[in-house]
C-alpha cells in the first residue's frame, strides 16, 4: 500500500513549527505579565504617602470647610484636600468642626 499523504517526518516538522509558535506566544504573554507586575510594583513604591490631615470643603467653592479629618479617616468626602498639621490645628481653632469619627482634635491635642 502506497501512502500518498505527508510523511511522518513532514508531520513532525509541522508539529515543531506549531509548538515553536505557541512557545513564542507564551513567552510574549510571560514578558507582558512581567512588565505589568513591574509597573504595578513601581506604582506602589512611587505612590506618595497620604496626607496626615485633611480639610473637607463644603458643597461648592464658596462654602466654608465642613470638617477636619485625620489622614486615615474612613469618612472623608471627595472634597477633602491634604493640609499641614498647623493648618489643621488652626482650622479647628477657627471653628471648623472636627470629624466625630476620627477625632483629629484629640490627635492634635485640642480638646473642647
Amino acid at each position: 500500500m502506497n501512502e500518498s499523504g505527508p510523511t511522518r517526518l513532514v508531520l513532525l516538522r509541522f508539529l515543531e513549527r506549531v509548538q515553536l509558535r505557541d512557545l513564542a506566544r507564551t513567552r510574549r504573554w510571560i514578558a507582558d505579565e512581567e512588565r505589568r507586575d513591574a509597573e504595578r510594583r513601581r506604582g506602589i513604591e512611587e505612590k506618595p504617602a497620604p496626607p496626615a490631615w485633611l480639610l473637607e470643603q463644603g458643597l461648592n467653592k464658596h462654602s466654608p470647610p465642613v470638617y477636619v479629618h485625620t489622614g486615615d479617616c474612613w469618612n472623608t468626602g471627595k472634597r477633602s484636600a491634604g493640609i499641614e498639621q498647623e493648618q489643621a490645628r488652626q482650622a479647628i481653632v477657627d471653628g471648623v468642626k472636627a470629624c466625630p469619627h476620627c477625632r483629629p482634635d484629640s490627635a492634635l491635642g485640642i480638646l473642647d
